[in-house]
């Protein structure tokens, strides 16, 4: 997977949101917020980085003191999310 062009995350007000570059992504219905562990992965894989489940569980147990069934856990919900959103493809 890869993020889509156009989503970069900024920080407005304090909190971590998705913000879409260029006329194609503009969709004012949905803001994406992320919390720090999600802005976090989705720094880590912007840019057009391949990703998938195995590899934000690697990067969540680099960076967090979780267990790596509960790291995989949240990385494929997080995927999941991401992929609902459209943020990622």
């Amino acid at each position: 997977m890869k993020t889509k062009k156009g989503f970069r995350l900024r920080t407005v007000c304090g909190e971590n949101i998705i913000v879409a570059e260029g006329i194609e992504n503009i969709d004012f219905s949905r803001i994406i917020s992320m919390n720090e562990s999600s802005a976090y992965l989705w720094q880590k894989v912007q840019e057009g980085v391949d990703f998938d489940a195995s590899t934000l569980t690697q990067l969540l147990l680099e960076q967090y003191e979780v267990d790596e069934a509960t790291a995989r856990r949240d990385a494929e919900a997080l995927i999941a999310k991401w992929l609902d959103a459209g943020i990622i493809e």
